[in-house]
Parts: structure tokens; sequence; C-alpha cells
């Protein structure tokens, strides 16, 4: 009996075991496993071993191949040796302990930061050209493309340049390469669904689509939004190639492992130029992604232009801040699209924004939100005109004066039967939104203005015209483009450059309407953008410009033409000066000839970082080291460590006056026989020697080198900046560096 109960138990103990098995596999299953990006010491070797080694090292952490090839999300081969992996937490901080790893660091994500803006920074469509810029290839990492766009047809181009190593395929909604667009990627490896884009290079959204055409898209004449700015569209470099690898999404944006697996492919691809429109806020050069993939790329001879972001006017704003990166804020050009309110008051009042409807009747009632809430209790959310705050009775067939607080409040109108919308701000005024009824964008002053009229009438009344196009001052720093200082560094300046970024015309995606909003029924081939993901593209062409002329420049060499040729904008129109725009607006023909350039390459970077403070390992995981003997370098000379084109002194926090000693290094590009004198301009309050104060060269790619000692007393008052320049000056050459002194903020 005792033997028969044993065995009759046996199958009850099994199941409890199974149950408790289970409970505790739940248990296992429910740990939250996040996305992590992983460095490892070893140098690259082949791809397939390097695979191997990334599954082995993931092997140890998890017990065996099976669950580390569940885990393995990507192998980084080409230029990084790297894996993304999705751990839980407690996994990532025993892998960061583990022999032969570098780094481990969480997957983020980011945000994304032409007819007329070509002519204005005086690249014309007839400006000199060489037969070489058929074999320049730009890689955007951005939302994808429109391959069926006219910007981007291959009548009369030549088979890819024989450096181009990769390959393009069909996939969904994507009909392929040609001999224009070569190239065209997309990296999502998180997996997840997304409803709103498509697995494929096409762009849903435009924003890479417009980016890529400005930077390298054919000429298409009569392009145009509803009739303005309408002209020859055109990138910087129409003869040049176009790669496209998409990294952004509809639904979740611009993911780390994404934008690395991208730069990975792209360098080994074999593009000249890397244009990423893409950002966040980001501290350390070490471990921001962006950084590492511009650096490795900067090893191989690429440049990347990156966009500034679109966090300004705060101070210390500024993306993507690695000096080995060419940063571009954001400037506006000398047209504006405005619309004309006219109140039944007879009085006329201008507003901003490209409204492309006829009015049907000479005049509507005019409404204030807050005036048609449902309850009294929605008046505050009505004033702002948010969905469902508003009563549709109230609102039908009528104008609704809406204060901003996110945009759509013309979307809502519409919805609600209205005829269309004032909209009241005092933000965003220098942009034209595109707006999908009849409506404009006022400052604060005229929209009391208005607000004064609706509440002394019994009948208020207006109408919406038609927008139109106005010449006006410029150029000028955009009001979102992001400011410096330097959030990484004190000791060099950002942004580098500025270039067009505001109402800038460029192609779009058909599988878009033109503002996205719930409604909307308008599609272009054409479109107006801002931000400085338009401006990014831009000098991102100037790049390529130059390459085609200089292939055998550096990225730094690129960088410094750009940057010492700019043309020096007004710190009376833009108060944050060099903080706004860097060295000045873009001059890309003047650039072709810079005369004498900064020249930089790893190992000066890399003397940089040891001078900021960066530890040997830390530097190591950036340029694939097992570590960088800082104290075994030959230490970076002067107040940067760097051969910048520009110079920045931030003042001691004392009364005391700041003393800085900034060495540097120009090369000769210009005629072999040159000679260059020294004009320096000094704010008040501030000494600037420079020694010597002559340089003569006799030979092209001949080097020499000066000092330029800067003495500042402290500065008064509120003021944010003092700027000053050094001009080299020889008959035929003018090279231009800003100096710019600060007082930064207390930590």
């Amino acid at each position: 009996m005792a033997r028969d109960g044993y065995l009759c138990s046996l199958p009850i103990y099994s199941l409890l075991l199974l149950i408790l098995t289970g409970v505790i596999a739940a248990v296992n299953t429910d740990v939250k496993k996040e996305f992590y990006i992983v460095f490892l010491r070893d140098n690259l070797v082949d791809e397939e071993s390097t695979h191997q080694s990334h599954i082995d090292v993931l092997s140890t952490l998890k017990g065996s191949d099976v669950d580390a090839k569940k885990s393995l999300v990507y192998s980084y081969t080409k230029s990084f040796n790297a894996f993304a992996a999705k751990l839980s937490k407690d996994e990532a901080n025993k892998l960061s302990s583990m022999d032969g790893v570098l780094s481990v660091s969480q997957n983020r994500y980011h945000k994304l930061h032409t007819t007329r803006s070509w002519e204005f920074i005086g690249l014309p469509q007839t400006a000199r050209r060489k037969k070489m810029e058929s074999n320049i290839i730009v890689a955007l990492l951005d939302t994808g493309i429109t391959p069926e766009s006219e910007s981007f047809k291959d009548d009369g181009f030549d088979p890819p340049p024989d450096k181009w190593k990769a390959t393009c395929h069909h996939h969904a909604n994507f009909s392929g390469c040609n001999r224009k667009i070569i190239g065209a990627k997309y990296f999502k490896l998180d997996n997840d669904p997304d409803p709103d884009d498509i697995l494929s290079p096409v762009d849903v959204d435009g924003h890479g689509t417009h980016t890529s055409s400005t930077l390298a898209g054919n000429l298409v004449a009569n392009a145009n939004l509803f009739g303005l700015a309408k002209g020859i569209a055109r990138g910087a470099v129409p003869s040049a190639r176009v790669a496209m690898y998409k990294v952004c999404w509809a639904s979740s944006g611009c993911a780390d492992m994404d934008i690395l697996a991208a730069f990975d492919a792209a360098i080994d691809d074999g593009v000249d130029v890397i244009s990423i429109s893409i950002g966040g806020p980001s501290y350390n050069y070490v471990t921001d992604f962006i950084a590492i993939g511009a650096f490795h790329a900067m090893k191989k001879g690429i440049i990347t232009v990156a966009s500034a972001g679109n966090d300004g006017p705060n101070l210390s704003s500024i993306s993507n801040h690695a000096p080995w990166i060419l940063t571009v804020a954001a400037s506006g050009i000398d047209r504006q699209f405005r619309s004309e309110v006219v109140l039944g008051n007879g009085k006329t009042i201008s507003g901003i924004g490209v409204s492309a409807f006829d009015p049907k009747e000479n005049i509507y009632p005019l409404v204030s939100g807050a005036d048609v809430g449902k309850t009294s209790s929605s008046k505050e959310s009505a004033s702002y005109c948010i969905e469902d705050s508003m009563d549709p009775k109230k609102v039908k067939g009528k104008l609704v004066h809406c204060k901003l607080e996110t945009w759509g409040a013309d979307s809502v109108i519409k919805g609600l039967g209205g005829i269309g919308t004032v909209i009241e701000g005092n933000t965003y005024l220098d942009i034209a939104q595109i707006f999908m009824a009849p409506a404009t964008m006022v400052n604060g002053t005229v929209g009391k203005t208005i607000g004064d009229y609706i509440h002394s009438t019994r009948s208020p009344s207006a109408v919406i015209r038609r927008s139109h196009e106005v010449k006006i001052p410029a150029p000028f720093i955009a009001s979102f483009s992001s400011r410096g200082p330097n959030p990484g560094s004190k000791h060099f300046l950002k942004p580098d450059i500025a270039a067009p970024g505001i109402d800038i015309l460029a192609s779009y995606t058909p599988m878009k309407s033109l503002t996205g909003l719930k409604g909307d029924t308008q599609y272009s081939k054409f479109t107006l953008m801002s931000g400085t993901s338009m401006s990014c593209p831009h000098v991102a062409g100037v790049a390529a410009y130059i390459k085609s002329f200089h292939p055998t420049w550096s990225p730094a060499a690129i960088k410094s033409a750009i940057m010492t040729t700019a043309t020096p904008m007004s710190s009376r129109v833009n108060r944050e000066a060099e903080f706004a725009y860097g060295a000045g607006q873009v001059k890309p023909t003047r650039a072709l000839s810079p005369g004498l350039i900064y020249d930089m390459n790893e190992m000066s970077y890399i003397q940089f970082l040891c001078h900021e403070g960066y530890n040997g390992s830390a530097i190591g995981q950036l340029v694939q080291s097992k570590s960088i003997n800082c104290s075994a370098l030959l230490p970076g000379i002067g107040n940067d460590a760097l051969n910048y084109p520009t110079m920045q002194l931030p003042l001691n926090g004392d009364q005391e006056p700041t003393t800085g000693v900034f060495s540097r290094t120009v090369t000769n590009v210009g005629p072999s026989q040159s000679i260059y004198n020294a004009t320096i301009r000094a704010p008040k309050g501030v000494q600037i020697t420079v020694k010597p104060m002559s340089l003569s060269f006799s030979r092209v790619l001949q080097r020499r080198s000066f000092k330029v000692v800067v003495k500042a007393n402290p500065m008064s008052g509120n003021r944010i900046i003092s700027s000053g320049s050094l001009i080299w000056r020889s008959s035929r050459h003018i090279v231009r560096s800003p100096i710019v002194i600060y007082s930064p903020e207390e930590d």
C-alpha cells in the first residue's frame, strides 16, 4: 500500500514542480528588458568571426548559445566591434564588468531636428562645376526617400562609381534604386511594428525626401507650393549620387542602435559625405552614438555634417557638438510668406503662414475660442482651441481666434465646421506654418488687438486672404535654432556655421498630406519645411561641392574652408552672436579657395580629449582600442588643445583678467608664393596679440604656426558674449577666425 501510495503521489509532486517551475519562469520572463549597445576591446577581424565573438560574449553571460542568439539584435562588424542586444538591467551590469567589454550603453531614441536658398548664399545654377561631382556619394541618415520624385530621376547618369560597394533591393512600396539613388537601406533593430510607417526605405514622413533633394536633388523647373516660392528646385550638387539610410520611424523616432548601424554601413559602402539631421541632448563625446559614428567616419576621410537642433533660443541647447562634426545653425533668407487679415472695422493686420485658400465670402463672423467653449469650465482650453473643448454650434461657419498651445488648431476648427483661425503666439513667428484651412499666425500684441475688437462690437467679423510672398531683411538666425555655448566643452565654439533653414522648398512624399493633420487633403510634390534639419543638408551639399574639387582634402580641411570663408553675421540682429551663428553664413564658392586651412587628424582629437580630462579607457571606447595612455602622448598645445578654425575663451569666475593662449597651424592651399598679414579686431576690455604677425609661404601645403594670446577683463552687466576676430589677409584671400570671450554659468 505504501508503495502504491508513493507511486500515486509522484504525478502530483511532478505537477507541483512543473507549476512552481512555470511560476519562476514567468517571474524571470517578466524582468524588463531593454536594448543595449555593447562595445568590445578586440580589433575587428572578418565579419563572420566578429559576429561569432558577439555570440560568444552573450553565451558566457546567458549560459547558452541559444539564449545568446535570441538576445543578439545586431552585430556591427564593419567599422566598430560592437553589438546590440536585448538585456535586463542586471545582465547589462554583469556584461559591463566582463573582460573584453569596453562599454555597455542603453539605447536611446532621438528626434528629427530649394528654389531661392542657393542663390541667396551665392551658389547659383551657373556656378563652376567639376565632372568629378558625379562620383561624389552623399549619405543621409533620415526617414527614407521617395524614388519616384523628379528630384531623383537618373536621366543622363552613368553607372555608380567603382568605389561604391553596396547593393540595392526592392522593398514594400519602394520601387528600388537607380543611377541617382544608388543606395537605400533601412534599420529598425527593435523590430517593433509601426502602424504609421512601412518597413522599407520608402519615406512616409517627407523629411528624408526633403533633405535629400536639398542636398543633391536634380534641377526641377517650376517647383512651387500653391504658386509660392516658384522657381528651379535643385540641390547643391545635382550630379552627385544619393544613398539613403532610413533610421527614423514615425512612431518611435531615431534609435541609437539604428543610427550606429547606418554609420557602420555607410562608411563601408563608400560614401564621401554624411548628413544627419537628428539630435538630442548629449554632453559626453565618447558615449554619444552620433559622435562615435562621426569619429569613425572621420578616420576614413568622411565628413559628417549635423544639425544644431531646434531648441533655441535657449542658451547651451545645441546638439551634435563634437569637434569632428560640422554643426549647422539655421538662418533665414530674404523672403517670407504672409496673409492679410481684414477685420470688420476696416483694419488690416498681417500674419505669417501658408494659407492657399481664396475666401468664398467677403467677410465671416469672428469669435474668440474662449467664448465658444462647451462649458464654463472648458473656457481656458477653448481659448487654445483644444479638441473637444468647443461647442460645434458656436464654431460652425465662423473664424476663430485661438491662442497657440500645440499645432493643429486649424484641423480642430475645420473639423467642427468652422471657416478658419487666427492663431496668436509669441514663438515660431519667423517660420511659415502650412495650414489646412484659412489661417495665419500673429504675435501677442496683434492678438490683443483682435481680442479687443471682438469684444468691442456686437457682430465682429473678418476675412483671411490667401498667402503671398514678401521680401524681408536677411540673413538672421532662426528663433528655433539651438544656441551655444557648447555644453560639452568650454574650450571651443559651437555652432560652426549657419545656412538657410527657414521655409525651404524641396521635394516631398506623396504618402502624407502637407500638414499630416486629421482632415487634411492637401498633397504636393514640393513643400516648405523649416528647421536645422533643412540647414544641415545645405552645408553637407557645400562639403560635397568642395570635395568634388578637392577629393584628397580631409574632413577637417573641408570644415575649415567652410568656416574661414563664411560671411560674417550681425550681433545687432542676433544678440547671442557667435553662439547663434558660429563663424557666420556659409559662402559656397568662396570655400573652394580658402587660401589657408586649419587641418586635424584622429590624433589631434585624441589629444583634445585627454586635455578635456577624459580617461584612457573612455577614449579607448571611442577609438576602439583597449585604452589610451594620455600621459604617454604628446599633449595638445594651448588653451583648447585643438587646431580649430575658431577660438573661445571662458572667463574665470573671479574679478581678475583671464588670459588664454591658442596655438594654431595653418596649411597653404593657395598660391605657392604667398604672404599673409594679421588683422586683429578686439572688443572692449579685451587685448589680443598674435605672434608672428606675418606668415610667408613658398610652396603649396607648407605649414606655418602662430600663437594667439587673449587677455580679457571680466564682463560687465548682462552681456552674454564678447566677439573679436583674427583675419589673415593676402593679396587674394581673407581667412577669418572668430574669437569669442564669455562667462560660463557656474555649475
